[in-house]
């Protein structure tokens, strides 16, 4: 058995109307054999949460299972690997550093 990271993306539907579409990228760690049932076991549980979210009609938003964008195989178990990368280009580097620094003070805020 092999171990996957796979990057399961959704699109968030709100009653409050936006301009903006938002979308949520769950990183998953994935038990499988092969980088193709890897997939098959990620777009399953994407469909899952989809419709897990439609059930329940107390809740506000909506998750529409789009697809499963990315899936890389850990070889290694250890201390400090590097699970998953993404290199993020923008031209806007000063707000891409300042956004970088506002989620780690929430993370702070929540964490301590």
């Amino acid at each position: 058995m092999n171990w996957y990271i796979t990057k399961i993306v959704f699109k968030i539907s709100s009653a409050k109307e936006s301009t903006l579409a938002q979308f949520d990228e769950q990183l998953t760690l994935i038990a499988a054999e092969t980088n193709e049932e890897a997939i098959l076991k990620a777009r399953t549980q994407g469909i899952n949460e989809e419709a897990k979210s439609l059930i329940d009609i107390t809740q506000l938003r909506k998750w529409e299972f789009i697809n499963v964008a990315e899936v890389e195989k850990i070889t290694q178990f250890r201390d400090g690997i590097e699970l998953y990368s993404h290199v993020h280009e923008t031209n806007e580097e000063h707000n891409y550093i300042n956004f970088v620094h506002y989620k780690a003070a929430e993370l702070q805020r929540r964490h301590c």
